[in-house]
Parts: C-alpha cells; sequence; structure tokens
C-alpha cells in the first residue's frame, strides 16, 4: 500500500527570538496540488515560518519537512524542490530578464544542456516570452513581480512559496498575477502568505490561519466559517409584515440565529435546510415572502472570530 507523503510536514514547530516566540508549536500537513492561503495579521510569524521551510532560517525546535526531506537535516534537498519569492523579489536591475534568469538555473543545478529551453518555458509560464532583453530595472513592479515569479520556478518545484505576491500592484496586476498562481498551482502545491483577505478568497482553496505565531484556522471558508458560528447568512423579506417574528423563527429547529434588521425583514444564520424550512414555515404561516436570499460566508467575518477587532 502506497503512502502518500505531505508536501508539507510541520510538528510543534518553534522559532524565538530572544524571549519572543515568533512561531510557536506550530503543527500542520499540507498535502496536496492548488493555493493554501497563508493567513494572519502583521506580525502573526507567516514570513518567519515561510522562511523555515525554505531554509533561510533554523528552527528553534519542532521539526518541518518537505516533500519528505527534514529541513534542518537535509537543507539541500528541500531547497531543491522549493521555490521561493520573498515579498521583495531578489532581482539585480543591471541584468537583462533573460540573462538573469540563466544566472538563477545555474545556481539551481539546472543542467546546461536544457538550461535555455528550461528558462524559456519558465518565461512562458509567467507571460514574459519576448523580454529576455529587457533590463531588470527598467521594468514596472507587476513585471519585476513576474521575473521574481520565474526564478522561483525556473528549477521546476514542487513546492511554490509566495510571500505577499501582490503587495503594491495595482488592480490591474493584482488581476494578472492571480491567475498566474492558479495556473502554476494545477502542477504543484503553492503557498500564498499574505495579510490581505481579498488575496486568499480570490486565490485558495484552503486557509491556514495563524495568529501570535500559533495556527488557529485550518480548513476551506466554508468549513471555518462553520466552527466560528459565521457562515452563510439568509435575509428573509417578508410583504407588508410588522410584527416581531424573531420568537417563532428561532423556533425553527434549522435556524441558529436570528437577527431583525427592519421592520419586515430578518437575517438568519443556519445550515443548507434553512431556505425549504423558510419556505415551509411561510406557507404554513400564511406569510406572504418577498424575497429569501443567501449570502455566501465571509472571510472576514471568520477573520474576526479567530483573531479578535483589536488586532
Amino acid at each position: 500500500m502506497l503512502v502518500e507523503l505531505a508536501m508539507i510536514e510541520t510538528r510543534e514547530l518553534t522559532r524565538r527570538f530572544g524571549g519572543v516566540d515568533a512561531v510557536e508549536g506550530l503543527t500542520m500537513s499540507v498535502r496536496d496540488r492548488g493555493v493554501v492561503g497563508f493567513l494572519g495579521p502583521n506580525g502573526a510569524g507567516k514570513t518567519t515560518t515561510m522562511r523555515m521551510l525554505t531554509g533561510f532560517l533554523a528552527p528553534t525546535s519542532g521539526s518541518a519537512r518537505v516533500a519528505g526531506f527534514d529541513v534542518t537535516d537535509q537543507p539541500l534537498e528541500v531547497k531543491a524542490r522549493v521555490g521561493y519569492l520573498p515579498e521583495t523579489p531578489p532581482l539585480y536591475p543591471d541584468l537583462t530578464v533573460g540573462e538573469f534568469l540563466l544566472f538563477v538555473a545555474e545556481l539551481r543545478g539546472v543542467g546546461r544542456s536544457i538550461r535555455a529551453a528550461r528558462v524559456g518555458r519558465t518565461l512562458e509560464q509567467v507571460g514574459l516570452r519576448g523580454w529576455e532583453k529587457r533590463r531588470l530595472g527598467g521594468l514596472s513592479k507587476g513585471y519585476r513581480q513576474r521575473v521574481g515569479l520565474a526564478q522561483a520556478l525556473v528549477h521546476d518545484p514542487a513546492l511554490l512559496v509566495l510571500d505577499e505576491p501582490t503587495s503594491g500592484l495595482d488592480p490591474a496586476q493584482v488581476v494578472g498575477v492571480r491567475e498566474l498562481i492558479r495556473g502554476l498551482a494545477e502542477e504543484r502545491t503553492v503557498v500564498l502568505s499574505t495579510h490581505v483577505l481579498a488575496e486568499v478568497e480570490a486565490s485558495c482553496e484552503r486557509v491556514l490561519l495563524l495568529h501570535r505565531g500559533r495556527l488557529v484556522g485550518d480548513g476551506t471558508v466554508d468549513e471555518l466559517a462553520e466552527r466560528t458560528g459565521t457562515g452563510g447568512r439568509v435575509e428573509l423579506s417578508l410583504d407588508d409584515e410588522t410584527e416581531d417574528l424573531r420568537g417563532p423563527l428561532a423556533a425553527l429547529p434549522e435556524v441558529d440565529q436570528v437577527e431583525r434588521t427592519g421592520p419586515s425583514s430578518y437575517r438568519l444564520r443556519g445550515g443548507t435546510s434553512l431556505e425549504p424550512a423558510l419556505a415551509a414555515w411561510a406557507v404554513g404561516t400564511g406569510r406572504r415572502v418577498r424575497c429569501v436570499v443567501r449570502r455566501p460566508a465571509s472571510l472576514e467575518a471568520v477573520f474576526l472570530a479567530l483573531v479578535g477587532e483589536g488586532t
């Protein structure tokens, strides 16, 4: 029987600076391809964790493995399988795009016979085909980010780690980089570290939420919303109804919470059977329903529930 190795596996991973634990007892596992959002407020420990996973920073205690290799005992094996884009791309402004990527490919151990082909394929992947002779110092920030992605990708890693990849980009550039990341995730695991909620909602299938160095949430947005009691809400509007119906609505088994938002409107929380239950209640009581609208689970509500408004 084959056992699937986790792409990332940490056990009680801790990094201490002086007397402060930037990351404390972090235990998590990432197995699948796709985009995983590493979310948290500033100072949550995201970048410190990324640096430990990519071999730039040694753990104080605990362990971390990438593609089955220990980051402390087998750092070269780990680095061969990881592509890392820090928040500020490590570029040489006097080099051209092509020169820089050939240099990085050589550093990454890409064989001379396939180096040019690998750089060409990478340029195609990140949308920079034809930009080989452009000098890095003359590129816009959006295109510098693409070159940063290319340097992380040129050795074809199984794991791509991106730290704030859309920081400082304009809206059009953000959309382009998001689409690029989703395409790259079809062939590998992508960990996207950010504190921007919209970035996670737009790009990630799974969320890992850190707060003060600890993992406080792990799952899809819907799963986390269910656990925190912040799941999707249903807006109910009745026709010409002024009676306060919070009591009767709260008595329905499918309703977890009800709030009156107007003379004849309510906001309710419940499971997926809430809408049919409201329809049956309206028919049974002779109420005339104007509309029933389900609002999707909100990552912002999840974030505030797990981290707090004062963060």
